[in-house]
């Protein structure tokens, strides 16, 4: 099996390459749907949060309150920090497990979705990394269109994340983004034909 991992940073429109990919039949696991499935009533995850943050991040039903969690840890590196160590090993054996499903059905490629690709070094564990690009000016410009964002609001989120230029290094594929939407989706066509094609025919 042909693992891609594929990363990107804050509108770099890395869910609208995923959405091409999947129109295209090709199975993928999201660690975003990872992490929520973790931290469901019941499991392991919640209690660990719970643990360390109190009861009060709890709806009265027993979810996981998301905001007021969210309101904790977004400004705060360290309960950021307190927050991934609680979730960092089930979301891992959980995406794990997933691997195995996919194996045990000779799946030809899987593409996974983590944010953290880099910086939890999945990527040692994919064939090809593959890095949706833009640059900083492009990446507030989108940030202040589509999120009504100030350019101090954008730069705050764009620094919150590993740079997209510091990813460069860690990737076998590129996929510029720069441009239009007509731009992108020919270098994906692009790609599809010399990457995908071939190993989708191999496995036939």
């Amino acid at each position: 099996m042909f693992k891609i991992g594929l990363t990107g940073g804050i509108a770099s429109g890395k869910s609208t390459v995923l959405t091409y990919f999947k129109d295209k039949g090709i199975p993928y696991i999201d660690a975003d749907i990872v992490a929520r499935e973790v931290v469901e009533p019941g499991t392991e995850g919640l209690e660990a949060i719970v643990a360390a943050f109190g009861s009060n991040v709890l709806h009265d039903d027993g979810t996981l309150n998301r905001e007021v969690l969210g309101a904790i840890v977004f400004h705060n590196e360290e309960k950021r920090q307190l927050l991934n160590g609680c979730l960092k090993t089930h979301i891992r054996n959980r995406i794990l497990e997933l691997t195995s499903q996919y194996e045990s059905v000779n799946t030809p490629i899987l593409i996974y979705d983590i944010p953290l690709l880099i910086e939890g070094e999945w990527y040692t564990m994919m064939d090809e990394v593959w890095l949706v690009y833009v640059n900083e000016p492009t990446q507030i410009d989108r940030l202040m269109s589509r999120n009504g964002y100030t350019k101090e609001d954008a730069l705050a989120r764009i620094n919150s994340q590993m740079r997209l230029d510091d990813k460069r290094t860690y990737a076998d594929i590129i996929i510029d983004n720069n441009g239009t939407p007509c731009d992108l989706l020919a270098r994906l066509n692009s790609n599809w034909e010399e990457h995908i094609e071939p190993i989708l025919r191999e496995s036939k």
